[in-house]
């Protein structure tokens, strides 16, 4: 299989399909065969700047776990990945001061290894959150081994006994979840209304020894350069981008920002549904992720977030909170950020199933790049 440039929409960094085959000989599988199977060939997979569609990584995931018949596949998978894996992000990851930094990292930058999943990382009272939130549809599996990397990276940087305060996610339990217990080492909670880790702050602001900013630094770089690449060509991407600075003036309508993006709004409209979007969706989207952004690390006012935002007044905006949460600003807020009309998973799921609930894309990388110095 050809693998894509850096122009693809729901892409995913070729690292991803090497981990596979090194856990699936692991598993005592054939991972070339396999990958093969999947439409995947080793030895034409591309460089480190190599993506591939996610749709063929669905399939990947399909034949694997077909293969192995394990429930904890994913769980296991993320102890193949090396920080070289996720291109520059790794670097950084690595010579990030703390583990809120190396967090907000993730967080901003996480499209160098794929725009499928987007994340949401604040401190709510005496802890610190930690969202991982579907984009579009993937399989549970892969959750895990989100979860499993994430933690892999938190111990690397400050010690192998760290643990979280607890894991929660919306897939059901599994049957046997010795696997989770024993690499996890947190207390677990499934069929959740998220996919989210908890940790205690002292662990979070930590000072690391093995921090370097200067590297940091350069590794932001290289990661703001490749993700500008990957979205040239994006035209979904581009219009956040012009909403994201047009908001505080005002909606901004199609028209407007079709012309300052030199298309015609006919243009425009055809663009985004050939991404299976449309400009309403973005615009709803966007306001959405930015509102939780700014009520969960600020303490912006309603009518501040309402200006911000683009509403002509705080009614307005306030009916638009309720329709994405199900509460006001200020019931969110007190709720700690756990209000959300997302159901749960299926109670019991067959290997592979995927997880359905797609959030909006995560608050930070929709707001400007320029939150990690």
């Amino acid at each position: 299989m050809g693998t894509l440039g850096a122009t693809h929409q729901n892409s995913i960094l070729v690292t991803w399909v090497r981990a596979f085959g090194r856990a699936l000989d692991a598993a005592g599988c054939d991972g070339s065969g396999l990958l093969a199977q999947a439409g995947f060939d080793l030895s034409h997979l591309g460089g480190p700047d190599a993506r591939c569609p996610l749709t063929k990584t669905g399939k990947l995931w399909q034949v694997a776990l077909e293969a192995t018949g394990d429930e904890a596949f994913g769980v296991k998978l993320a102890s193949y990945f090396t920080h070289t894996a996720f291109h520059a992000l790794g670097y950084g990851l690595s010579a990030s001061s703390t583990l809120k930094e190396a967090f907000e990292r993730v967080q901003q930058y996480a499209p160098v290894v794929s725009d499928a999943v987007g994340y949401r990382f604040y401190r709510c009272g005496a802890e610190y959150h930690f969202y991982i939130e579907p984009r579009t549809e993937v399989p549970i599996e892969a959750i895990d081994a989100l979860v499993g990397m994430h933690l892999r990276m938190c111990r690397s940087l400050i010690g192998r006994d760290f643990s979280p305060l607890s894991v929660e996610l919306r897939r059901p339990r599994p049957v046997v979840i010795d696997e989770f217990e024993r690499l996890w080492r947190a207390p677990l909670c499934f069929n959740a209304e998220h996919n989210r880790l908890r940790f205690d702050p002292m662990s979070i602001e930590r000072v690391l020894d093995s921090g370097n900013p200067e590297l940091a630094r350069l590794s932001d770089a290289v990661s703001a350069r490749y993700l500008a690449r990957i979205e040239r060509h994006n035209m979904e991407a581009r219009v956040r981008m012009v909403l994201t600075q047009g908001l505080p003036q005002g909606e901004p309508t199609q028209e407007a920002v079709a012309e300052i993006l030199n298309v015609s709004a006919r243009t425009l409209q055809r663009k985004l549904s050939d991404s299976g979007t449309t400009f309403s969706r973005i615009l709803d989207d966007l306001r959405r992720a930015q509102a939780l952004a700014h009520f969960s690390t600020t303490q912006m006012t309603v009518s501040e977030v309402t200006h911000l935002l683009g509403f002509s007044c705080s009614s307005s905006f306030t009916r638009a909170f309720k329709r994405w949460t199900g509460l006001s600003p200020s019931e969110w807020r007190a709720s700690g950020g756990s209000g959300s009309r997302t159901p749960h998973a299926p109670l019991r799921p067959a290997l592979g199933t995927v997880d359905r609930h797609a959030q909006s894309p995560n608050p930070a990388y929709l707001l400007s790049r320029n939150g990690i110095r």
